[in-house]
């Protein structure tokens, strides 16, 4: 499968990574496997989203969008970093975090942003194992972050 032929056909164009935030890097290859630094939800302007899931903060629609954001950011991260995406052989697994009220129990359905866009792109080879866990705060105060595990050639 051409990925980037893929990406065309779905009207996604892949932002350029974010530079890392602190002392780490974007990605960490080990053999054939690829680990992906957690990202976070950036819009086409630049902007993060932010703020808190649930409880008269942000709701699940809109995580759900911050979710898949936070995704094309790890597309865009494992293209840089492979220069072509056909080099996936599989998403082993992703761990989302959400920036939650307490109460919000629904972190899987925002998750699922991100999950939905990688088997959309990737088919079968982007359906992962996955952990969604809530947090009480997130850097920058943005909504999701999400980190890969990915198998590479």
């Amino acid at each position: 499968m051409d990925l980037d032929a893929r990406l065309t056909d779905l009207g996604i164009e892949l932002p350029v990574p974010r530079s890392p935030a602190g002392n780490y890097v974007a990605a960490r290859r080990a053999g054939d496997v690829l680990y992906l630094s957690g990202a976070g939800p950036v819009r086409p302007d630049g902007s993060l989203v932010t703020g808190k899931v649930g409880d008269g903060g942000l709701d699940l629609g809109t995580a759900r969008e911050a979710a898949r954001l936070t995704g094309l950011q790890l597309l865009g991260t494992l293209r840089q970093e492979l220069g072509d995406l056909d080099r996936v052989r599989a998403v082993v697994k992703l761990f989302g975090m959400v920036n939650c009220a307490p109460g919000f129990t629904r972190t899987p359905a925002v998750v699922d942003g991100c999950s939905d866009l990688f088997v959309e792109v990737l088919g079968e080879r982007g359906r992962a194992a996955r952990s969604a866990v809530g947090m009480a705060e997130l850097p920058f105060d943005i909504a999701v972050e999400i980190e890969a595990v990915v198998q590479v050639a």
